[in-house]
């Protein structure tokens, strides 16, 4: 599986590009910002997107959406507890960038559901706590985690739809009981491991 990311934006979100190595068919995860940046990188890696993925709502993570989706015709998803905030400049935290529309989803994902491109299968793993409809995404062993899960800390969980008990729950019951070697991609920061978080998170002890 070829992974490749981006530090996208003034909030320094992570993009993810995620492909399949022998069709090179793939899928982009978190178009946060800088879409030019996220097109430049699929060209150069010869990528055929086929999905545009969004672990939440929040506007470092989907404030490409538009521009990426209409550069590749592809359908945009995110789970179905996240769909409107497209639509609420408030609950996606646009307003205070000045950006009061959003694009809307193509589909709404629920939890389990599993997408196939190429060789890869990506299913989705709800993680409420950040936003009631947080995901995170395992791909072939590999965790994204969005902004329920960073290396030595957690999301946010004072905007709307936070909990901090949802998370550390979700956390808990969802990520933590993969083998510890499995990689974690989070929506900020360095790259970790469910075994590293599980030794050194403060948040999980």
């Amino acid at each position: 599986m070829l992974i490749r990311s981006l530090e996208v934006g003034s909030f320094a979100a992570n993009c993810y590009l995620l492909a399949c190595e022998e069709t090179r068919h793939g899928v982009i995860i978190d178009p946060g910002a800088e879409a030019r940046a996220i097109l430049e990188l699929v060209a150069r890696e010869r990528v055929k997107v086929q999905y545009i993925f969004n672990t939440h709502g929040h506007i470092d993570h989907v404030g490409a959406n538009e521009e990426v989706r209409q550069a590749f015709d592809v359908p945009l998803l995110i789970h179905e507890a996240d769909g409107e905030m497209c639509k609420k400049p408030h609950a996606s935290l646009s307003a205070f960038i000045g950006k009061l529309r959003l694009a809307a989803p193509d589909r709404l994902l629920a939890d389990g559901e599993k997408i196939t491109v190429g060789n890869l299968t990506i299913e989705v793993i709800a993680t409420p706590g950040h936003t009631r409809g947080s995901v995170s995404l395992l791909a072939n062993g590999a965790l994204f985690t969005g902004d329920t899960l960073f290396a030595g800390s957690i999301g946010r969980t004072d905007f709307p739809g936070g909990s901090f008990e949802q998370i550390i729950r979700s956390i808990k019951e969802r990520l933590l009981v993969f083998p510890d070697e499995t990689p974690i991609y989070p929506g900020h920061g360095p790259r970790s491991t469910i075994g590293e978080e599980k030794k050194y998170n403060p948040f999980l002890r």
